[in-house]
This record gives structure tokens, C-alpha cells and sequence, in this order.
């Protein structure tokens, strides 16, 4: 379908095409030294001691979850609404999924109250996810599993470039998002603020972790090829079990391009997001909501002058007003999506329980979420906003 506005869009142009005629003309494409500039270009946004690019996000939540002994027998705490991928990892390596409850219709990120509840004496590992480049409350989530003895791993895929904002400087103000926890994970999939098509980065500042990762990215090998073409190395050892996760040369030179760009398509996205509030803030006095438009109090700071805005999401009254409003825009030619179905309702969660996730299912029968990119025009904001009013 032609759509009048899709639901993302690729702020691409010469400057990425230059980056994959660079690369071809190189004759190198597997894991070489578009990658290793990569690495150490994220390494350094961060202010991170590690930074691992990967096949994808989902291959990086892998990683984490083997890199910190994560097996059979353990549970893992995370969100309820989130994409499968953190709860498919879970799985794969043997351990179970645990889901908790977001906070609220307009903060939709995990409770760490709920979260310190489900805590066991099997509970291994808490996984928290920047909904739409928000951050979770990670003072509470850093305390918490510092005095429990749990890692804490930070689905990162929507918050490439975002900044923790704490009123009480813990952690430091500042400080990027995935450079929190233990470890995190990024994706850098066609529709993500950092978009190479696919691709992710595992970020960590422990040594330990990061020695774990670089063996298991790569089959367990000591050496990569692109050591042994460089005459760096003859041969190799495998000293572990690994995996075939790494990134070829075209999507890092892709990536490298990308964050370049990054911190200027963020503050457009924040710029789109405020024009979003201004004109759809009238909704909130027919029952809608708009998440993220104010930050908990006391924090003096803007609510999105941290954030990725990755998404820009609205709640509606009820069920039925979300798919009217979702029929109306598709019939205008704007594209919407639904940022997630709940996870324990999928057919293979559904053994995993998910009792007391009440907020989490009302959120996914009533969210909406509206096209965000940045190579959007105000124009189209405005035009966005006209359907969705005639359609509430």
C-alpha cells in the first residue's frame, strides 16, 4: 500500500551510498574495519568501555544473557510489553521468563515495585526496556539489583542516544542509556533511530562480560578472519561453543553513517514530538492519553529532553475508540502500529503465567502508535493530527 504517511521512513542520501560504494570497493565484506571503526565510534558515544556490533538485537540480548551464565533453572524478570525477542532469548538459553506490569498508561516502562515482588530465590537477572526512547526509572532498578545481587540488562533497541535525566543524580545525570546496567542491547533495524537494515550493538563496562561476548560473537574462536588476512594470526583455537553473530562491513559503514547523523534526527524527532502534543493535547479531555508528555514530578526538566522519541504513541479511551481511530487513519493513507501485543498472551507465553498485568494488557488494547521519523515534515505532523481528531 502507498502510503500519504508511512509509519517511518529513512533519512538516507550520498552520504550512505558513498559509505557502500567505500565498502565494495574495499573487496572486504565480512567483519573487518568498518566494523571496528563502528565498534569504537558507539564505544565512544556511549562513554562505554565495550561496545560489540552484531548480526542483530536479538543475536546481542543472546549474547548478554549466555555472557552472564544465564541458564536452566533461572528466571529472568522483564516486561510484559516489549517486543518477543528479549522473551525468546530468555527461552533459548534455558531459563524462564518472569513478566511484570508497567507503571502506568502514561509511563508505560517497568514498575520496579512489581518487579521487586516477583523476586525469587531463582531470580537471576532483570531486563528493563526504554519503551519509545524513554527511560525506565533506573535509579530504583540500579538500587534494586545491587542489593539483591541481580545483573541488569538494558533492552536499548528503542533508545539509541538517549540520556538518563535523574533528579537526584543517581545514576550520574547524564549518563547514556545501555551504559547503566551490566549490559544492554541495541537494534539497529530498518525502522530504529540508528537504521543500517539490520544489525545491533551489545554494549557493557565489564571486562569479565566483554571477554564472554568477543569468544561467543564469532564461534568461539580465538582469531577472526580478518586478523589472519591482515597476517596478525596463522590459525586458530575454539575455546567455546559460540555462534555465528557477526556484523558484515556494508551494514556497519551503513551504521558508522547513521551516527553521525543521530544526535540531530533525535532533536528532530523531539521537535515532532512536541508539535504531536501541542496539537493532539486537546484528546485528553475525551479520555485520551498522551504518554510521556510530562515528566514525574519532582523532576524540573522537560520530559523529552532526554529521550530517543523513538515512537510517538497515543492511548485511547478504550478499545473500540483505538480501532475506529486506527480504521480512520489507514483510510487517510496514514500508517499505525500497535507497540506490543502483551507477551504472556501469545500462545507460547501463554505457560508462563502472567497474572497481575492488568495495566500492561489495557495498554496494548487501547495504544496506538502514530508515524515517526525524521525526515518528517510538519506538514505531515499537521496532517496526522486533522485524521485523528475526525477520527476520535
Amino acid at each position: 500500500m502507498a502510503w500519504h504517511v508511512p509509519l517511518s521512513d529513512l533519512d538516507y542520501g550520498p552520504e550512505e551510498e558513498a559509505a557502500v560504494v567505500r565498502v565494495l570497493r574495499s573487496r572486504w565484506l565480512s567483519m573487518g574495519p568498518e566494523v571496528q571503526a563502528f565498534e569504537e565510534q558507539f564505544a565512544k558515544m556511549q562513554r562505554a568501555k565495550h561496545a560489540f556490533a552484531v548480526a542483530n538485537a536479538t543475536a546481542g540480548l543472546h549474547l548478554a544473557f549466555l555472557s552472564l551464565g544465564l541458564g536452566p533453572g533461572d528466571e529472568v524478570i522483564q516486561p510484559a510489553l516489549n517486543f518477543v525477542a528479549a522473551a525468546n532469548m530468555t527461552v533459548a538459553v534455558g531459563a524462564t521468563p518472569v513478566f511484570a506490569d508497567i507503571l502506568s498508561l502514561s509511563e508505560p516502562t517497568l514498575d520496579p515495585k512489581r518487579v521487586e515482588r516477583l523476586i525469587t530465590r531463582r531470580t537471576k537477572a532483570v531486563v528493563v526496556m526504554h519503551y519509545g526512547g524513554n527511560l525506565c526509572r533506573m535509579a530504583s532498578f540500579v538500587n534494586l539489583c545491587k542489593e539483591r545481587g541481580l545483573a541488569l540488562i538494558e533492552d536499548a533497541c528503542h533508545a539509541v542516544g538517549a540520556t538518563y535525566q535523574d533528579p537526584e543524580q543517581r545514576p550520574p545525570d547524564g549518563v547514556m542509556a545501555g551504559s547503566i546496567g551490566d549490559i544492554s542491547a541495541f537494534s539497529f533495524f530498518a525502522n530504529k533511530n540508528l537504521a543500517a537494515g539490520e544489525g545491533g550493538m551489545v554494549v557493557t563496562n565489564r571486562d569479565d562480560v566483554a571477554d564472554r561476548i568477543k569468544l561467543l560473537r564469532s564461534h568461539g574462536m580465538t582469531t577472526v578472519t580478518w586478523d589472519r588476512h591482515q597476517g596478525h594470526a596463522a590459525s586458530y583455537d575454539v575455546l567455546a561453543n559460540g555462534y555465528n553473530y557477526r556484523l558484515d562491513e556494508l551494514h556497519a559503514a551503513l551504521g558508522r553513517v547513521q551516527l553521525s547523523k543521530l544526535a540531530a534526527n533525535n532533536e528532530r524527532r523531539r521537535e515532532l514530538a512536541r508539535l504531536y502534543w501541542d496539537q493532539l493535547r486537546c484528546l485528553e479531555a475525551q479520555g485520551w492519553i498522551l504518554p510521556f508528555r510530562e515528566r514525574p514530578k519532582p523532576d524540573p526538566k522537560p520530559r523529552d529532553a532526554s529521550s530517543a522519541c523513538h515512537l510517538f504513541i497515543l492511548v485511547a479511551p478504550d478499545s473500540e475508540r483505538r480501532r475506529r481511530s486506527a480504521e480512520t487513519l489507514k483510510a487517510a493513507g496514514v500508517q499505525t502500529s500497535l507497540h506490543y501485543p502483551c507477551i504472556p498472551d501469545f500462545s507460547t507465553f501463554a505457560q508462563h503465567g502472567g497474572a497481575e498485568l492488568e495495566i500492561s494488557r489495557e495498554f496494548s488494547g487501547r495504544e496506538i502508535s502514530l508515524p515517526m521519523f525524521p525526515a518528517m515534515t510538519k506538514a505531515q505532523v499537521q496532517d496526522v493530527c486533522k485524521v485523528t481528531l475526525c477520527g476520535t
